[in-house]
């Protein structure tokens, strides 16, 4: 092989190197620990004595330093109980559950601030996301399986120490499905009206909020 060849070699691998590095910075995975928030026909707010706890992981592709993809699962839990409301209906109905969730959402997120490829860049961001999901919702009346949801959501992240970066979330996944409760226009017994059942015209979500840890691919590492 001729000097002028290897050199054009050189350069090509060269070259091929640096468009691998610059595809890994785009690059991240990480995880999340918090807990998820019913919101519907028992609880009508966010009512914090109902937190119970969930997980995920996700991959975060960043197209651009103000856009990323998100693809991402988690798995919690939800419950409600009248006994918890001011409502002395929904007292005097006495109903309460406990559902497990699992859920596969897409999102996109828009960042505030630039993420800076630099070593010593002090990058950090609020950000908001919105997409599809979809969830499974399991409780002692009802089984459903594959229902649509909407994210939507804010967060903030901070890379605390390249590739290392940690971020807090808040985000709501509203439905169009009325039986995360069990409820729904569910009748019990003879009585009618809202002491015996839920509010159909009322759709029930749930919220996920979390911290987050990921890790972005800065380098490729030559063997």
């Amino acid at each position: 092989m001729t000097k002028q060849k290897l050199h054009t070699a050189r350069l090509l691998i060269a070259g091929l190197f640096i468009s691998l590095n610059l595809h890994a910075q785009k690059i991240e995975v990480g995880g999340s620990l918090g807990g998820m928030l019913y919101k519907g026909d028992v609880s009508t707010h966010l009512d914090p004595r109902l937190y119970r706890p969930a997980g995920g992981l996700f991959f975060r592709y960043n197209a651009t330093r103000s856009f990323s993809m998100r693809l991402g699962i988690a798995v919690g839990g939800i419950r409600g109980d009248d006994q918890l409301s001011n409502d002395p209906f929904q007292q005097a109905r006495n109903y309460s559950f406990r559902s497990s969730i699992s859920e596969l959402t897409g999102d996109f997120e828009y960042n505030f601030r630039n993420y800076n490829p630099r070593p010593k860049a002090k990058n950090w961001t609020p950000y908001v996301f919105a997409g599809l999901g979809l969830f499974n919702s399991t409780n002692s009346v009802v089984r459903a399986r594959g229902m649509l949801s909407f994210p939507l959501g804010v967060g903030v992240k901070y890379e605390f120490h390249r590739p290392w970066s940690i971020g807090a979330e808040f985000g709501t996944r509203f439905t169009r499905f009325d039986y995360l409760d069990g409820l729904g226009d569910r009748t019990f017994g003879t009585t009618t009206g809202r002491l015996g059942q839920g509010n159909p015209a009322l759709s029930d979500s749930y919220t996920y909020t979390a911290i987050t840890l990921s890790y972005t691919f800065y380098k490729i590492v030559c063997p």
